[in-house]
């Protein structure tokens, strides 16, 4: 009976020990495809999503002064003209 829990325990490391390995290799390959990935988008000069963000609320601000400046302008047309 000791000898099938010798194996069994055999049995049992070798598994673990064949997790590990196999777990390993998965963050490996995860960390090479993120890296493969990142340099992929990066030759494609994509923007990130807080550029994106960003460039579009100065967009917004810009809009709103022009919108605020053509209303100064027409109120100072229209005290010129009357």
């Amino acid at each position: 009976m000791q000898t099938r829990n010798k194996i069994l325990d055999d049995m049992s490391q070798l598994m673990t020990n064949a997790m590990g390995v196999a777990q390993g290799a998965k963050d490996e390959a995860e960390t090479a495809m993120k890296s493969w990935m990142d340099r992929w988008l990066a030759d494609r000069d994509f923007v990130t999503r807080e550029e994106f963000d960003a460039v579009r609320a100065m967009a917004q601000k810009a809009r709103e002064e022009n919108e605020a400046l053509k209303s100064r302008l027409d109120a100072l047309e229209k005290k010129a003209k009357g």
